[in-house]
């Protein structure tokens, strides 16, 4: 298969979360991890890179915000449609490195999006990992993503679901998920792992905040999905130093992942 080339995937279900995202729904028949990425083109229009927010049989999800030329375009393509991918790309998350381990995935607004695979496994498997915490915040409810998984996953694992906004309910707290990092208890902080992605103001103080608790570098991980491109390491836009995050990431360790200065 020439990696090159794009393949047709059919629009199988669009599902709005917010008036600019919504997770379109693609038939696909391979193997895939969460937090890898397609490039979803559209002829005349262009391409973007898009990371996989879901895996079923013969499926995959992929969530999009309207924010330019390509996505715009991407919203006026609706079930029984068809897009063009490319990947899936990238090295993802590897769930079998957190079985047995105490579980801490923090994310900030469309960074859920890239590791709601991880956490979708380990909801439906809760007896493979030694706990399991969510701890997810978005700018106000209007802007939640994944309500129904949120419910969902409520019923099996820890989840603080916070908003920035300072309209208090039952459904949810309200600050920054910095805020919660302190909170978190662990039986044994040498087989905790903490996953942290979102954007990356968020992720630079999450990870101060996840040191300060005592958690070790290599006990975390990132996901870094700025300037991404074509995929496939050939057009340098990605590249930080000797690293190209469409080939070497998105998702890397921390003790790498600080040396990504861009």
């Amino acid at each position: 298969m020439n990696n090159y080339i794009p393949f047709s995937s059919d629009i199988l279900d669009v599902i709005k979360h917010t008036d600019i995202e919504f997770t379109f729904r693609m038939s696909y028949k391979g193997n895939v991890k969460p937090g890898q990425f397609f490039e979803v083109s559209i002829p005349k229009f262009g391409e973007a890179p898009i990371s996989v927010s879901g895996i079923g049989k013969n499926y995959i999800d992929l969530t999009i915000r309207k924010v330019g030329r390509v996505t715009n375009e991407v919203f006026e393509h609706y079930i029984s449609d068809t897009f063009m991918l490319r990947g899936p790309y990238g090295n993802g998350f590897d769930v079998d490195i957190y079985k047995g381990k105490e579980l801490v995935v923090i994310a900030g607004g469309t960074g859920l999006s890239p590791v709601r695979g991880v956490i979708d496994y380990f909801a439906n498997h809760k007896d493979e990992v030694a706990g399991m915490t969510l701890i997810v915040g978005f700018k106000s409810p209007e802007d939640i993503l994944f309500k129904e998984d949120l419910e969902r996953w409520q019923k099996t694992i820890d989840v603080v679901l916070t908003v920035d906004s300072t309209d208090d309910t039952k459904n949810y707290r309200t600050g920054f998920v910095t805020e919660y990092i302190p909170e978190l208890k662990f039986n044994n902080k040498d087989n905790a792992n903490v996953i942290v992605v979102g954007p990356p103001v968020m992720m630079n103080f999450s990870v101060k905040c996840i040191l300060n608790i005592g958690i070790k570098e290599e006990q975390i991980w990132v996901s870094h999905e700025r300037k991404m491109c074509c995929g496939l390491g050939k057009c340098g836009h990605c590249r930080i130093n000797d690293t190209y995050i469409c080939l070497d990431g998105p998702v890397f360790n921390y003790t790498v992942g600080k040396t990504l200065i861009d």
